[in-house]
Order: structure tokens, then sequence, then C-alpha cells
């Protein structure tokens, strides 16, 4: 399976810039307004110079013509000021947006998604990726609308005062347009690349961080610091490249920026000798020009920067992929699971799950049971939707579970396993993740029925604030079947559920459990014996295969695989050893 994130393509970036747009269009709209003026304002004082020298040239007075001039200096300095207030308040709510949608993508990921996926990618996307976009919506978006509205407005300008000057002026643009033009053919794929190998390097710090301990057991320090040089070394001709890339923009627009007011000099002081054009005119378009300088190269500088964040932004957007391409899914028709033919290998591996058939009845009590690697776990996986069979079919209600939307599959199957996360918040938010209209009531009665007495006695009860650390993991399991409780789908798998629960807990919470399941469908990956005696059916798997099934007292009886492991269990004196 691949475990990288899609990444979005240059229509669907621009679709989504739109739409994030088109949420604050009053914003927008005031904030082009403003800058639209403002560029307006600062083309009065570079023209009334012009007319100054003129005026000045002939003798005349210039009091009214300095008034205007700083007069509209004035109206800049606040018009920019207002503008760059309204601008920066909108892109902030553009960046509460992607915010929002982000974290709503992440929890929508499909769960074989999920499983698999990279988790230093997801996490350069969540933080570096979004941080980029969030600088260039509150920087670059207010300068490059103020620095393209100024610089159309001064080649606009520079036509009106001579048009003959004006083409000189633009003419000369041209070397800046061809480097704009190479350098971005190239920069898209430069910058992904550099995102790309910014995630690698990210999983592999996390994965040494996360292993230390059994880095430094097994002794493979070196090993794993060879492997980080290397990773290391790509993210770093990674960046070269981006870098050489600028290298050639910036020195080429240098020289560009400075040929528009020597060719209009040049030009000009040939047509005022023939007097074709005044000398106000020409020390009004070498203004411009000279002027113009200043916005081109702030919409270059950002123009650069948006390839960045432009990649990112790709990235961000590539989130939201998967749900697009998600198959369209039927609802099922009951709630009989199937397995038909199922095999399964992880990736670069030989199957772990080979020729598998199962069905499970709903309302059915089925443990899943065999040795430590049989594959129970995984067969778990697979009947949860969260892995994709390699061939064969699981299904729900003659439907693939893996083809199921995330919401639509949290209503028929939900995967517990000893692995469960609290998230920041009180003990209420937690709970109400599973069921966001739950009451009080029906909190405390879902707590009960897993045996969570103590939430009463926390210092705010609900509403005291929960971590994993300060509740420790047993009660942390406790809040997660809670939760399975208030999600009431129809089947739960329990993979080792309740294995973090102290042995009395343990069997507490799966005798309420089982009370509050009644009438669901219940699949156990039982490491524990007991909850295969207490079952309904028992399967048990062997070397990926399941080679046993029915009832605990016939596969006693049968004297087979199961009842070797039921006298071996049976054998550790009431223990609860795990198989």
């Amino acid at each position: 399976m691949n475990r990288d994130l899609p990444v979005a393509d240059p229509r669907q970036v621009r679709r989504a810039a739109l739409r994030l747009v088109g949420r604050d269009m009053p914003g927008f709209t005031a904030t082009l307004l403003l800058n639209s003026l403002a560029a307006a304002a600062a083309l009065v004082s570079p023209w009334l110079l012009g007319d100054i020298v003129d005026v000045i040239s002939a003798g005349g007075a210039v009091d009214l013509l300095a008034a205007i001039a700083v007069g509209a200096a004035l109206a800049q300095l606040i018009l920019s000021r207002y503008a760059e207030k309204i601008g920066t308040r909108f892109s902030e709510r553009v960046q509460e947006h992607i915010r929002s949608e982000l974290l709503d993508r992440v929890l929508a990921l499909p769960a074989a998604t999920v499983e698999h996926i990279r988790t230093g990618d997801l996490t350069a996307r969540g933080t570096t990726d979004v941080a980029l976009v969030g600088r260039t919506l509150r920087d670059a978006a207010p300068a490059i609308l103020v620095s393209s509205l100024q610089a159309l407005f001064l080649i606009v300008a520079v036509f009106l005062v001579d048009p003959a000057l004006g083409a000189a002026g633009l003419l000369a643009l041209a070397g800046i347009v061809a480097a704009s033009r190479w350098y971005l053919r190239r920069a898209r794929t430069a910058y992904l690349e550099e995102g790309a190998a910014r995630s690698e390097l990210a999983e592999h710090l996390a994965a040494n961080a996360a292993g230390a301990r059994t880095i430094e057991a097994l002794g493979l320090q070196v090993k794993r610091a060879r492997a980080a040089e290397q990773v290391i070394e790509r993210s770093r001709v990674a960046q070269l490249r981006t870098l050489f890339l600028r290298s050639v923009l910036w020195p080429s627009v240098e020289v560009s920026s400075l040929l528009p007011p020597v060719l209009v000099l040049l030009l000009g002081g040939m047509l005022l000798d023939r007097g074709q054009v005044t000398l106000g005119a020409v020390v009004t378009c070498v203004l411009y020009l000279r002027q113009l300088g200043q916005p081109i190269e702030t919409v270059l500088i950002w123009l650069e920067q948006l390839q960045s964040s432009g990649a990112s932004f790709a990235r961000i957007e590539g989130l939201a992929t998967p749900a697009r391409e998600e198959v369209a899914a039927a609802a099922p028709q009951g709630d009989r699971i199937e397995a038909r033919g199922v095999h399964f290998a992880y990736e670069g591996g030989d199957d772990v799950v080979t020729g598998v058939d199962l069905t499970v009845r709903p309302g059915e009590r089925l443990a899943v049971v065999g040795p430590s690697g049989a594959g129970k776990s995984t067969l778990g996986k697979l009947l949860a939707g969260i892995d994709r069979p390699r061939l064969g079919t699981v299904t729900v209600g003659s439907v693939p579970v893996a083809d199921l939307s995330p919401t639509r599959l949290r209503e028929h199957v939900v995967l517990v396993t000893q692995e469960q996360h609290l998230f920041l918040g009180t003990v209420r938010d937690n709970l109400l993740l599973a069921d966001p209209a739950a009451d009080d009531d029906r909190l405390g009665k879902a707590l009960a029925a897993v045996g969570a007495d103590w939430v009463a006695s926390l210092d705010d009860e609900l509403g005291t604030q929960s971590s994993g650390a300060a509740l420790g993991p047993d009660r942390a399991q406790q809040l997660a079947l809670a939760r399975v409780i208030l999600a009431d789908p129809h089947t739960v798998i329990l993979d080792e559920a309740t294995a973090m629960l102290d042995p009395r807990t343990a069997r507490r919470a799966e005798r309420s459990l089982a009370a509050v399941l009644e009438g669901r469908t219940v699949i156990a990956i039982a490491h524990r014996l007991h909850t295969a005696r207490d079952a309904d059916r028992v399967a048990v798997m062997d070397n990926g295969r399941v080679v046993e099934v029915g009832a605990h007292d016939e596969l006693i009886a049968a004297g087979g695989v199961y009842e070797a492991l039921w006298r071996s269990w049976h054998g550790s004196r009431g223990v609860d050893a795990e198989l």
C-alpha cells in the first residue's frame, strides 16, 4: 500500500484558493478597493512633479500644486494603513479556514489511509506547511495586491504621459518576463520535491526519537546515523535545487529593473532635443519607472515565496483527495459480515492471512483465538475495513467494508484495540467525540457500563481535564470503551481491548460490555481464553488460516488446535496468560 499522501494538482489548488476567498468576499473586496485607492493616490505626486518642473521652467507659481502633492501623499499613507489592517484580518480569517479544513480532512481520512501513511508526512503538512501558507496569506496577499496595482497604474500612467516613452519602458521589462517564465516552469516541481524531502526527514527523526531505547539496546546507533545522513543529504540536495532557481532569478531581475529608466532617459533626451516632449514629461516618466522597480521586485519576491507556499498548499489540499477518490459504495443491506477467500500481506512480505472464509452472523459473539503471530489482529483489521484484502472480499451487508466512507463505516463497525488516545480537553469532550448530541446522563450510563465509577470521584467529574498521562492507560482504555457504547455500532471488534486493565477490572468491564452490547455483533480477538469460553462460536487461527470454527464445548471435544490451546492456558493455574 502506498504510504505517501497525495498532492493536489494546480487546478485543484486554484479552485481551493478561490473557494477560500469566496468565503470572505466582503473582506477581499474591501482589501482590493482600499489598495486600489492607495495605489492611485501614489500616482499623483510624480504626475504633479512633472507639472511643477514645467511651471517653474515657465516662471509660474507652484504653491497649489505642491499642496495637492502633499495631500495626495497623506491620503496614500492613510489608505495604505487601513488597507493593510483590513487585508491582515482577511488573511487571518482565511488561515483559520485552512486550519479548520485540515483538521476536518485529517479526521475524515479513511481508516486504511490513517493506518499506513507516514506520520512525518502528516505532521509536516499539519505544522510546517500550514504555517507557511498562513504566513504567505498574511503577508503576501496584501503585498502582491498593492504592488500589482501600483505596477499596473504606473505603466498606464507612463503611457498617458507619453506613449513612446511608455513603450520604451515596457520593452525594457522583457528581461524580467523571460527570467520569471524560466523560473516558474521549474519551481513547482522543485518545491514539491523539497516538501517531500522535508517530510521524509521529519518521519526519520520521529522514528529515531520514538525508538531510541530500542536502537540503543540493539546497538543500531551507527546504522541509524548513516540512514539519517542519507535522509539529510536528500533534503540538502532538494534545498540546493530551489536555491539555484532563486540564484538565477534574482540577478536577472536586478539587472532588468535598471534598464527602463535608462532607456527612457536616452530616448527622452533625443525627443526633447527635437521638441517632441517636454522636460516635465521625461522627468515624470523616469520617476514613474523608478517607482516601478519597487512593486515589481516585491511581486517577484512573493512570487518566489508563492512557489514554496503553493507547494505546501497543494500538500494540504491533497488531504481532500482520499475523500474525492472514495468509492461511492451502496448502503449495506443488513449486518452480516462475510470474508471469502481472503488473502492479505503487508508491504514487501508474505501473506499473513491466507484463504480465510468466515461468516459472522448478526448478533453473534465470535471469539478469534490462536497462537501469537497467527494473524488474529490482521483479520480484525480486515473485518473492520482498515485494511483491504489482497485477494478475496470482506463485506458487511454485501458491500465491501473497505469501500464504506469513514462516517458510514463507524455506524456499522468499530475496532477497539489496547492502543487508545485521549485528546486535550475534558472527560466530557473525549466522550462526546463518539456522539456530540449525548447528554451527561447518557455519558454517565456509558461510563457505568464499562465500570468507570472513578469519574464521579474526580474534582470536576465529567469536566475534569483529561490526558492519557494523568489518568493512566487503564482509565484511558475505559473511556475508549465508553466511546464505543456511545457510537452505537451494530458490530464491535475488540482486539485485546481490555489488556490495559487489571484482571479484576477487565473481567468486570467485559461482563458490563456483554450486557450493554446485547443484540449487537461482537468479534473478540481473544488473548485470554475465558473470553472464548463465553462466546457463541470460536474461530481458531493458525499460520494465517482459520483451521477450526465452532462452539467452545464442540472444539474441546474435537481434540484439535483449540483443545491444545485451552489445555495450555488452563494449565497456567488460572492466571490470565497471553497466547
